[in-house]
């Protein structure tokens, strides 16, 4: 983290699945009220904001002494029985059950070697090319832009002007003032992000590039400190994009994120208008107008 000596984000020697795994349970818990499970609100008598570990115990069928050695951060040996029962008791998400189950059982999971190539293979960058009216990029881990199409130089930006280390859709969300314009509603974006660079932690809690990241944008930015600190998950999927372009004014894009065979730490995000809207009109403009643009550049691995 260069200069920095402190680690607002408890991240320099990489995730600590047991605080993650506490952190995570507590602030799950505490966003449930008593009468979202059907319990009594005995209201301002209570102590606690959500739910009590008691409680919670009940729901899922677990001795409170159990569950409070888990929300501890003590995960050892827990079965899967038991994590799905708690994750019904605190109504979590497929996302969140699955990260949940990745911080509970850090020492089943094998460390991956660092990938030898932060590329996308040849087949998806002609993918890419053949995609002519499509804004479409492809994102590895890190939520970083490996590889990317005209049109998504023609409504993004030209990420080949970028040095490859600052094309990385968290670090321009967060530190590049021109995205707050780009996206009309550039608070859900970053929220996203973070719930995307959260999942990502925890599946790779020793991942040193993404310590490092997380480490920086906490450092250099209020707003990303906070919305880390909320230890909200999400897995990308699909939904609707309100930009606001410099050349074409508002557009309304759905969108869609795939997963690639054989690539499970990349996605192929792809954006279109519905037809005959405004916006499929102004993705044609852009698209005649950014006929010669380039697309991703050399064939070169990130640095």
């Amino acid at each position: 983290m260069d200069e920095h000596t402190d680690d607002p984000a408890g991240m320099r020697g990489g995730l600590d699945p047991r605080a993650e795994l506490s952190e995570f349970l507590r602030t799950r818990r505490a966003r449930l009220k008593p009468r979202d499970v059907g319990l009594p609100d005995l209201g301002r008598h209570r102590r606690v904001p959500g739910l009590r570990r008691e409680e919670l115990a009940q729901l899922a069928g677990v001795s409170v002494a159990y569950y409070t050695r888990l929300e501890q951060g003590n995960g050892r040996n827990v079965s899967t029985e038991v994590l799905d029962a708690i994750a019904r008791a605190l109504r979590l998400s497929d996302a969140e059950h699955a990260h949940l189950t990745h911080l509970a059982r850090p020492g089943r999971r094998r460390k991956r070697a660092e990938p030898r190539s932060r590329q996308a293979r040849p087949a998806l960058r002609q993918l890419l090319d053949a995609m002519e009216t499509v804004p479409a990029y492809v994102v590895g881990r890190r939520s970083e832009i490996l590889a990317w199409n005209r049109m998504a130089t023609a409504v993004f930006g030209d990420w080949g002007a970028l040095p490859p280390q600052e094309r990385n859709w968290a670090r321009m969300v967060f530190l590049d003032p021109a995205q707050r314009e780009l996206f009309v509603e550039w608070e859900q974006k970053a929220c996203d992000m973070v719930a995307y660079l959260r999942m990502d932690a925890g599946r790779h809690p020793d991942d040193p590039a993404l310590s490092a990241l997380v480490g920086e944008l906490s450092v250099k930015s209020e707003e990303f400190r906070t919305l880390w600190a909320r230890h909200d998950v999400k897995e990308k999927s699909h939904g609707v994009k309100r930009l606001r372009h410099p050349l074409v004014g508002e557009l309304t894009l759905l969108w869609e994120s795939l997963g690639p065979a054989g690539e499970a730490e990349q996605s192929l995000v792809t954006y279109f208008a519905e037809a005959g809207s405004p916006s499929a009109e102004a993705l044609r403009l852009l698209g005649s107008w950014n006929a010669d643009a380039p697309a991703d550049g050399p064939r070169t691995p990130a640095a």
